[in-house]
């Protein structure tokens, strides 16, 4: 009998950037819903919400591991940092920023490769990158299936280059709402952080999942938009009111600014969740 693989989300954003779930939403869909072992937050240029997640993950006593990350700018393209501690500032060049993530001890993930079009590495560029004679350089992992990208002809070419150039393959959600995190997963030898950690270093990993339909795709641009509106009414009424508040980034004391993880709300509401 084949021992079951665990799996793993590792590209998910939250309200704190362009997604529109709060972390308690995304980490409720991770453990009861899509039953994941291990997942990322990875909001663009921030971990605010990250080291959130994984405090509440931990204060609720939760399966689902968390990995702080961020999904990084580049001026060749998206990167996903995991395993990171301190934000890494955008638009570097792609070599730079993968070697901030690598200083960190992290791992770097090219996100949603191949498409021509500025947020995407493209192949000429990630094997440059594994050219250079120093690993700093080398990402550790290509996203073989991201389910925003998948049905583009360029995409589909992924799981063929990453087998040429021999780095992990990863699948991710690119989730921007609590619903569809797990849609697309990688799976990997063990059930904890670090099993994935060691996975995707020794490109054991495996990928799985299905393409969003553009429908889909529209409904989730429309509740961005939706969100973004209430986003500025918030921050504008907290600057004229000096309040001290901002727009919601989806956590206990995201609405505070400067914005801080609220320890003492975070086990008020885990002291009653178990009452």
């Amino acid at each position: 009998m084949t021992e079951a693989r665990g799996r793993a989300d590792l590209h998910i954003h939250t309200l704190a950037s362009d997604g529109v779930s709060s972390v308690a939403e995304v980490l409720y869909h991770a453990e009861h819903q899509a039953r994941l072992d291990v997942i990322a937050i990875t909001d663009h240029e921030r971990i605010d919400a990250a080291h959130a997640a994984r405090a509440m993950a931990e204060a609720r006593g939760l399966r689902v591991e968390v990995v702080v990350g961020e999904e990084v700018t580049t001026r060749g393209g998206h990167v996903v940092g995991l395993f990171i501690e301190q934000r890494i500032r955008p638009w570097g060049s792609l070599k730079s920023t993968v070697a901030r993530i690598h200083e960190q001890g992290g791992l770097a993930i090219i996100a949603h490769p191949l498409v021509p079009y500025p947020l995407c590495a493209s192949a000429r560029s990630i094997r440059r990158l594994l050219d250079e004679p120093d690993p700093i350089y080398h990402p550790d992992g290509i996203e073989a299936f991201n389910p925003t990208t998948a049905s583009m002809r360029w995409a589909t070419r992924a799981p063929a280059f990453i087998a040429e150039v021999g780095v992990a393959a990863l699948g991710a959600s690119d989730a921007h709402r609590a619903e569809h995190v797990g849609h697309a997963l990688t799976t990997f030898e063990g059930s904890t952080a670090d099993d994935v950690r060691r996975a995707i270093l020794e490109r054991t990993t495996g990928w799985e999942g299905s393409t969003h339909e553009w429908r889909t795709q529209f409904a989730t641009f429309r509740r961005q938009m939706g969100k973004n509106a209430i986003a500025v009414r918030d921050e504008v009424r907290g600057k004229l009111t000096r309040d001290g508040t901002g727009r919601d980034l989806g956590y206990p004391g995201g609405r505070r600014r400067p914005a801080r993880l609220d320890r003492n709300a975070l086990q008020l509401e885990t002291s009653e969740g178990r009452e």
